[in-house]
């Protein structure tokens, strides 16, 4: 609200975001509010509709969400506990500066969850099954494998160029539209998540870090199993046993370690969230989003069947 007041008083042509996602969510929403005389947040909710957007210029500084060349924008209210995608086709940036040297000053801990954010979204692509994705189906792979090549390579030695051109580059394509051509993404762990940003204020890339193993055992079946083992396969390297469950499950648990060898969380405690009070209420609000999941529907009690397993 502050930004529109800001750019209305001084009549501002452009909004230049720098910072990562967040920072950049929060210039689109700025940007696409100008024109409207409607609260920010009702545009965000979609009770108001979105006008025009100024142009919008980005210089990243945190590889993670992909916001940098997407048209989306995930925004957080504190005081409602609600964290809420909005989008509109000129959100996307007119121009992003990607320079790998400019995220050498993220923190170890922040890296690993920028991370677990670029896998989140290429899994969440992957997963969601199409006859004849296959083009799609290799690069959220690659997206995926360079994720689990160099998270902990850059985690280590944050001013490793290579290691940051690579994960800066996979998280623009993890989400840019290029993976999800032809699929349905409903973006189920996402939601999961969300309830618990905007409770308690967990790193979004380590809330999915807790939850991505969870939710994926919780959904595996006889169909899913056949993706599920796929990924272990050609992301985890896992060999096959001639038990497709089993080899799933071993994906899943390398996963969990993958996540583990860059010191992310595991369990909603670590986070600091203090006890379960709030697991029924943050499961009814994500429910409202996943109506479906991956592959099988969602209730208000899967999700919270899920969120109590990560306790």
């Amino acid at each position: 609200r502050e930004g529109v007041r800001i750019c209305r008083e001084f009549g501002a042509e452009m909004v230049i975001a720098l910072g990562g996602g967040s920072s950049i969510d929060c210039a689109k929403v700025i940007a696409a509010s100008v024109s409207s005389d409607a609260d920010p947040w009702d545009l965000v909710c979609g009770r108001e509709k979105y006008k025009s957007v100024l142009p919008i210029l980005t210089v990243l500084t945190l590889a993670a969400t992909g916001s940098e060349m997407d048209h989306i924008a995930v925004i957080s209210n504190m005081d409602i506990g609600e964290k809420i995608g909005t989008r509109h086709p000129a959100m996307r940036p007119a121009v992003s500066i990607l320079d790998p040297e400019y995220t050498f000053s993220v923190p170890p801990y922040h890296t690993a969850c920028g991370t677990a954010d670029i896998f989140a979204h290429a899994i969440e692509n992957y997963l969601w099954h199409d006859n004849g994705a296959f083009l799609q189906d290799r690069f959220a792979e690659a997206v995926m494998q360079t994720c689990v090549k160099y998270g902990p390579v850059a985690f280590k030695n944050p001013e490793d160029y290579e290691a940051r051109a690579n994960l800066m580059w996979a998280g623009s394509h993890a989400i840019n539209g290029l993976l999800s051509l032809g699929k349905e993404h409903p973006w189920t762990a996402h939601q999961i998540e969300h309830p618990l940003s905007a409770y308690y204020d967990v790193t979004h890339g380590a809330g999915l870090a807790i939850i991505l193993p969870r939710w994926l055992n919780y959904n595996l079946s006889e169909k899913t199993v056949d993706r599920l083992r796929q990924l272990a396969y050609n992301v985890w390297c896992v060999a096959p046993s001639g038990d497709g469950f089993a080899d799933a499950r071993a994906g899943i648990l390398r996963m969990q370690e993958f996540f583990a060898s860059m010191n992310l969380p595991s369990t909603l405690r670590e986070v600091g969230i203090p006890d379960r009070s709030k697991i029924k209420e943050m499961a009814q609000k994500a429910a409202r989003t996943v109506s479906r999941g991956t592959y099988v529907p969602l209730s208000a009690e899967d999700v919270e069947k899920i969120l109590e397993a990560c306790w």
